[in-house]
């Protein structure tokens, strides 16, 4: 259904800047916010959901490696090897700078 609005030009355009701020079209964000005013989208409501269900996200902390599957060991293996790697980097680039600044 097709509805109308008349509005004061600065907010309509303050509304089209808002609505290309968020990628959406100046229609989509009006219904956005008529949807928010009367309760269908609240923010809010959505942040509680998303926070109980992260509460029940389990995460196997101080899991062995050898008591993982195999491509999951070799996963942690590798994503240990880089940050090694990384870290040696920076304690160059950190020696490497202050031979520089001496």
């Amino acid at each position: 259904m097709a509805v109308s609005v008349r509005m004061d030009p600065l907010l309509e355009k303050e509304l089209e800047l808002a609505a290309k701020r968020k990628g959406i079209t100046k229609s989509q964000f009006i219904v956005e916010a008529v949807e928010r005013a009367l309760g269908r989208k609240d923010p809010a409501a959505l942040y509680r959901q998303v926070m109980d269900e992260a509460a029940h996200h389990h995460v196997a902390e101080g899991v062995p490696d050898d008591a993982l599957p195999g491509h999951k060991a070799a996963l942690r293996t590798s994503l240990r090897a880089a940050h090694a790697g990384q870290q040696d980097d920076y304690a160059a680039y950190l020696a490497q700078r202050k031979r520089t600044s001496d």
